[in-house]
């Protein structure tokens, strides 16, 4: 039975833009623009837009992105979400099969389905291989990695419920959902939305003597859980000292403390490794999931936590306690089926693990060569990052020193992107861009990449060239628009 239908199809009001129009390159970059700035973030707009990074971009290859004016840039950008680039064949080909042959209900809320079953069971597959004691752990999925940080620690709260705290670390970064911005210890974030969920209790990252006398100063009874990334993204990808990780699971397993491991970034192999919690000795008691997950076309996040965690939480006729209203449909489900299949196949991790040694050497003898620009480069796989010199010299007072750290990356993102590269901020490390390529970017296309990187440093060597090499009507916009946020910074060592 088709659906019913008026005789005449009514035309969009005067003003309206159809879809027809984007999907035919209709509304024109000038447009999108200014509507952006009417009606959507538009300081966030007018920021990039000061730096030549707004946009928008078209895809040319997956891994390659254009502006209004044809000048073509390699993508390292888009924050580990587009792990096989933009619109990748291998998804945009299968998406066209899917909504060609796809019979299965869209949003199966309150009935199995086909989809979500596969990616349920392969998840906890690929799990149970790398950690055993998962093999017989279940998934929650919804649409974000705050959604599924929000569901860990409600998982938590649920299974040990009269405990009272929960500990992250400094520098950390878990979302900005009220219950994982709670976790993210950075007062510019957190403030205005005071008082958060109470409980949450900071400890420095990697520092295992820290944590533990926390434990006992608080008591291992009142503490639900402990959340944890296996390497630090938004912090400016710190990577922990060996044996934090695994000790820190012993400790909290003696003490019945529930370990989530916020893999959000790190997890399905970006960092060369399925799970990079696993592939530092340990074993967490929930996983959180995202980005990477909706193969950078769809939006997928997952919660995945033991047997005995999630049927205290979702046992019997509490089974509909959380919920998500998209999470598991169908064509997010299918995406993410899709997503591991494409990875498995190829062994992207591997991959990624290669490759990410390259990136690090070749960043490495950049920064030798060019030491008052980089302080320091980090990097795990295809999690990379540059920690870019202060671009002032001299000693500030802590809101004008955590500026100056602000405006040194801002600029430097820009030179980057002057160099044909585009890459990411890092919210928790002001001084610090990171690189977070596609997992399979064709082997010409990343060393071309590194090129233009060592072609940046050679044009800006020492880091107040960032300053100096900007146009002074740039810097002028950019210091009164500093000077209209929120003046409260956080404390940043870069």
């Amino acid at each position: 039975m088709s659906a019913p239908s008026s005789n005449q199809p009514q035309k969009l009001p005067p003003g309206f833009i159809s879809a027809d129009d984007v999907l035919h390159e209709r509304l024109s970059a000038p447009d999108t623009r200014r509507l952006e700035l009417e009606y959507g973030n538009a300081e966030l707009l007018y920021g990039l837009g000061i730096l030549g990074v707004a946009g928008p971009f078209a895809r040319v290859t997956p891994w390659e992105l254009e502006d209004e004016d044809g000048v073509r840039r390699i993508n390292a950008s888009g924050y580990a979400a587009t792990p096989f680039g933009e619109m990748p064949p291998v998804l945009t080909e299968f998406l066209h099969q899917f909504l060609d042959l796809n019979r299965s209900m869209g949003l199966p809320q309150q009935s199995s389905a086909p989809w979500r079953a596969a990616l349920e069971a392969n998840l906890i597959r690929l799990l149970a291989r790398e950690l055993p004691s998962h093999a017989d752990s279940q998934v929650f999925f919804c649409s974000s990695g705050t959604e599924a940080v929000e569901g860990a620690l409600k998982f938590a709260k649920a299974f040990r419920p009269s405990s009272q705290f929960q500990i992250s670390f400094g520098s950390a970064y878990h979302g900005k959902t009220l219950g994982s911005l709670s976790l993210t210890p950075n007062p510019e974030y957190q403030d205005i939305f005071r008082p958060l969920v109470p409980g949450a209790l900071t400890v420095p990252y990697g520092d295992l003597d820290a944590f533990k006398v926390l434990i006992r100063r608080v008591g291992p009874d009142k503490i639900t859980c402990v959340i944890v990334e296996p390497i630090q993204g938004e912090g400016g990808v710190n990577i922990p000292p060996p044996g934090f990780l695994s000790g820190l699971g012993e400790y909290c397993r003696k003490h019945g403390i529930i370990v989530i491991a916020d893999e959000i970034q790190t997890g399905l192999g970006r960092t060369g490794h399925w799970f990079e919690s696993a592939a530092q000795g340990l074993d967490p008691d929930i996983i959180t999931l995202a980005k990477p997950l909706g193969g950078g076309m769809t939006a997928v996040g997952a919660t995945i936590a033991r047997h005995d965690i999630y049927k205290k939480m979702l046992g019997g006729l509490s089974s509909k306690r959380h919920s998500n209203t998209f999470g598991g449909g169908a064509l997010s489900m299918a995406v993410g089926l899709k997503s591991l299949e494409y990875l498995i196949e190829n062994d992207l991790p591997a991959r990624s693990l290669e490759l990410g040694r390259v990136g690090l050497e070749r960043l490495r003898a950049t920064q030798l060569k060019y030491p008052r620009l980089l302080e320091n480069v980090r990097g795990q796989g295809l999690l990379l990052a540059m920690q870019f010199q202060p671009m002032l010299g001299v000693p500030l007072p802590g809101v004008l020193k955590e500026l100056v750290f602000e405006a040194t990356a801002l600029l430097a993102l820009r030179e980057l992107h002057e160099s044909g590269v585009m890459a990411n901020l890092s919210l928790s490390s002001k001084r610090t861009v990171r690189l977070t390529p596609a997992l399979d970017m064709p082997r010409d296309l990343f060393d071309t990449m590194f090129d233009r990187v060592d072609s940046f440093a050679k044009r800006r060597p020492i880091s107040r060239d960032l300053l100096t090499g900007t146009p002074p009507v740039l810097i002028a916009k950019l210091a009164k628009f500093a000077a209209s946020k929120p003046k409260k910074r956080t404390p940043s060592d870069g």
